[in-house]
């Protein structure tokens, strides 16, 4: 009986949003998105999106209940290696078994937990034993969020200067923070499913506060269909299922988030299954938000996405295409409580590591990973509020920015800096406080140009010799993290 309730919810669900030009008035003279691929990929990333330049992700399930993770290891130096132009196969292979092993992201707990003796395993059979079924997190989570206030957390992201936040609706657990009407049989009978709408309370929240919400869905995992524990990268793609029962209930999970809450951002992970209808559902969230933007974890076959997304990682140089680093404070999304401030990104890191993904082009997605009763761990939420002060003094050389002729430079005293520009001025960004007198090879301005200090809008005395240029400072500003300079006009 489950069985057939189940894909009668599928086909309700797929009937109940029909042909895609319902969506359209034609009047309008939008386009109406049919599927067809090739013009799927005529879709661009929208002004909002290239302009806000910090979202929040939030990384938040049954994992954050037990919230543990090795913190051994920070995938930022598997990464690193999986990045050189010629990596060493054989190594990059025994690095990432190695990592899987000791995974450091919480939120990976379950998987870990299949691995019989990683550091996951021995924590589970220490507190809970081997016989306590995963799942059963479920009840403490459950009854914990009744607990949380969607408001503050809304409020807390806004004022860390975020312009949109990225909810995980259903991480690789198959657990969803909705009150789905679509049903996974593979899940355990007595698991507790969450008492309130998350999802909905949080979208509320970050609407009223003025921030754009966006939708995270796992598609390419779901570890109530495939057991198997995922040792390394190729192992990750061979448990991705794609059987017709779970394309079914991820095309239905999809258009029910897409139909109840009408995300900005519909961000995927993985891949997508060979047997869901992702080119119908992209198309159908297109003609119903027009300005909605999607991912690039929807499959290689596909190639479909507005933005790509580098995973710890920053880029070397000014990319033409949009692209969103994600990432955590520390070495996990998914709330870990063993980590600490040697596992966290300081202050002064984090903000000048915004700066330099800002000038080439880069949004941040920078994660949060919640207690189970929603509390953000304070030493997240005190990063966040740094950011914030930050932001509120120079968000005008990162907001709605672009980037300049080149991305950086580095001034006689090896002090770094970073450029963005906006309505005809240049943006010089010292990562660090500048020294009593710094100087810029190969920047040149215009005579009688000005340069002012956006903390305190005080103008600098400077000098040009050649194609030098010379700045001098005050030393009475506080200039904590980075220092942002306005140039006007703007350079040539």
């Amino acid at each position: 009986m489950k069985i057939k309730n189940a894909i009668l919810g599928c086909i309700c669900t797929i009937i109940s949003w029909g042909s895609t030009a319902q969506y359209v008035d034609i009047s309008e003279g939008k386009m109406v998105y049919s599927g067809d691929l090739e013009q799927l990929k005529s879709h661009e990333s929208p002004e909002w999106f290239n302009n806000a330049k910090l979202g929040i992700f939030i990384h938040w399930g049954l994992y954050s209940v037990p919230a543990y993770a090795s913190t051994e290891l920070s995938v930022e130096e598997l990464f690193a290696e999986m990045g050189k132009e010629n990596p060493d196969m054989a190594k990059l292979q025994a690095a990432a078994r190695k990592w899987f092993i000791n995974n450091g992201y919480a939120e990976w707990y379950l998987n870990s937990l299949r691995i019989k003796g990683s550091p996951t395993y021995e924590y589970h059979k220490e507190n809970y034993g081997l016989e306590y079924n995963y799942y059963k997190f479920s009840e403490d989570f459950s009854r914990e969020t009744l607990q949380w206030d969607s408001d503050a957390m809304a409020e807390l992201f806004k004022k860390a200067g975020a312009r949109y936040v990225v909810l995980t609706t259903k991480h690789h657990d198959g657990y969803t923070l909705w009150p789905s009407r679509v049903q996974n049989n593979n899940l355990p009978e007595d698991i507790q499913p969450v008492q309130r709408d998350i999802v909905g309370d949080l979208t509320q929240s970050v609407r009223k506060k003025g921030m754009r919400m966006g939708l995270y869905y796992s598609g390419g995992l779901d570890w109530t269909f495939n057991r198997t524990p995922i040792y390394d990268f190729s192992g990750l793609m061979a448990t991705v299922p794609n059987s017709y029962e779970y394309g079914g209930i991820a095309d239905a999970h999809l258009r029910e988030l897409i139909e109840k809450y009408q995300p900005a951002i519909l961000w995927n992970d993985i891949t997508y299954p060979d047997q869901g209808n992702a080119k119908g559902i992209i198309a159908d969230y297109y003609n119903l938000i027009p300005d909605g933007v999607i991912n690039n974890r929807w499959g290689t076959t596909l190639g479909l996405s507005d933005f790509d997304t580098p995973e710890y990682s920053k880029l070397d140089s000014i990319q033409q295409y949009k692209w969103e680093t994600c990432r955590g404070l520390g070495h996990s999304f998914g709330y870990n409580k063993f980590e600490d401030d040697s596992h966290t990104l300081s202050s002064t890191d984090l903000v000048q590591l915004f700066v330099d993904i800002v000038s080439k082009n880069g949004n941040l997605l920078l994660n949060v990973g919640p207690k189970a009763d929603g509390t953000i761990p304070e030493i997240q939420r005190s990063r966040l509020e740094d950011l914030g002060n930050w932001m509120a003094i120079n968000g005008k050389a990162i907001y709605d920015t672009e980037p300049w002729k080149r991305s950086e430079a580095k001034t006689a005293s090896g002090k770094e800096v970073r450029f963005t520009q906006k309505d005809k001025a240049l943006y010089v960004i010292f990562l660090g406080k500048p020294g009593k007198n710094e100087s810029i090879q190969e920047l040149t301005l215009a005579k009688g140009s000005t340069i002012r200090l956006l903390e305190g809008g005080r103008e600098l005395k400077w000098k040009q010799k050649g194609t030098t240029l010379e700045i001098r400072f005050p030393q009475d500003f506080d200039g904590k993290h980075a220092v942002a300079l306005e140039v006007s006009p703007l350079p040539k």
